[in-house]
């Protein structure tokens, strides 16, 4: 059996944690590792590494995880290491991944992977240059119901697809009273924080993923609660938008054109059935897609409401949609993409979702940054390598 030790950098913060390790990683690691195509299996070796000493001692004991260290430097120079997993803050990630792959460790990421455009551009070059395989995180995309959403569009449910909608986000408390369910850093521009930031690179492989190559954006963004709390309680201002709304123009492969708007915020109070959810409509039918659930509407079953403010509503609009059966058993979206980046080291080819997408994210988030504050559609360039 090969093994493949991975060296996991971040993993005290909630994602590395929860999503990255102790969802994806450690079931592999307890299952005895990945079957490959010719049936043999591909085990993992996590070796934590943190900054907070403490923080990453306590886990690699609750976990039985025998390596760990504070020295980031040394695991990337450590020839028994093969595989360098990044998700610090953004600001120190550009860095760290240059060093692994100059290294010769395959990388996998978290997003944005660069601070800019122009980072995550050399990024790209550096990952084709060196020849390792580059995996950047695209779990929505593996999401139960995303899947489905994009089964849909395979199977020509649909018809010609016209628009998509999408709502994110909940509300995020100030600190001030009941403490905040994220952290401060995310709200201080100066540290890489910002919800376009954080939120463009995800929207742009949703997009791509789903309906095609974005063509073009007109974002607004907001900071609506300018003071906040911090982890120790100490006032600060935010000076990062928390808030993003964005219209994309979307061309699919067959040449059509889509509008695609999506709000994101974190002072928002939800009022739908999950955190995320997307609809697509199409002359044939129509769906909305959450995290998990996928409902849908065809042409033939599409009532036809009339407008009358006079009368209350008498039809429930949402018993009028179908929900669309997963017809397959549907895992952990993270644990599926670490399993198919695995596969794909082991192969020693290229990963479907490189650090050229993930520029791509960098891109549309600099570009609504500019078109929020020049107050202007912007058309979205070609990046080449």
């Amino acid at each position: 059996m090969t093994v493949l030790r991975i060296a996991m950098n971040g993993i005290t913060g909630r994602m590395g944690y929860r999503q990255h390790l102790l969802r994806s990683i450690l079931p592999i690691r307890d299952a005895g590792g990945v079957e490959l195509p010719d049936g043999t299996r591909l085990q993992v070796e996590p070796v934590l590494v943190g900054r907070r000493e403490g923080a990453v001692r306590e886990i690699a004991e609750r976990h039985g995880i025998e390596h760990w260290t504070t020295d980031a430097e040394s695991v990337l120079t450590d020839p028994s290491i093969d595989v360098y997993f990044d998700a610090q803050v953004t600001s120190r990630r550009a860095a760290a991944l240059t060093a692994a792959m100059k290294a010769g460790k395959h990388i996998y990421t978290e997003k944005p992977t660069a601070e800019t455009l122009e980072e995550a551009v050399e990024l790209a070059r550096i990952a084709r240059d060196s020849g390792v395989t580059a995996g950047v995180v695209h779990d929505k995309l593996y999401l139960p119901g995303l899947v489905k959403l994009r089964r849909l569009v395979d199977e020509g449910f649909f018809g010609r697809i016209l628009s998509l909608r999408g709502e994110f986000g909940y509300w995020v408390f100030e600190g001030e009273v009941q403490e905040a369910q994220r952290p401060s850093w995310n709200y201080r521009k100066e540290d890489g924080g910002g919800m376009t930031v954080d939120m463009f690179c995800h929207w742009n492989y949703v997009l791509e993923g789903i309906l095609g190559d974005v063509k073009s954006v007109i974002a607004k963004t907001a900071t609506h609660i300018p003071t906040r709390w911090d982890e120790q309680g100490k006032e600060y201002a935010a000076t990062a938008d928390d808030a993003s709304y964005g219209i994309f123009e979307i061309e699919t492969p067959a040449g059509d054109p889509v509008v695609a708007q999506i709000n994101s915020s974190w002072a928002v109070r939800v009022y739908r059935d999950e955190l995320v959810e997307f609809q697509i409509d199409g002359t044939h039918g129509s769906a909305v897609a959450g995290l998990n659930k996928c409902v849908a509407q065809q042409r033939a079953h599409t009532p036809k409401p009339v407008w009358n403010p006079d009368l209350p509503v008498t039809e429930s609009f949402r018993d009028q949609w179908a929900e669309v059966p997963a017809n397959a058993e549907l895992d952990n979206g993270f644990k599926l993409q670490w399993e198919e980046f695995l596969r794909d080291v082991a192969a020693k080819r290229e990963h479907r979702f490189g650090l050229l997408s993930a520029a791509r994210g960098v891109q549309l988030a600099e570009l609504g940054l500019q078109s929020s504050a020049e107050g202007r559609r912007l058309e979205i360039p070609t990046i080449s390598l």
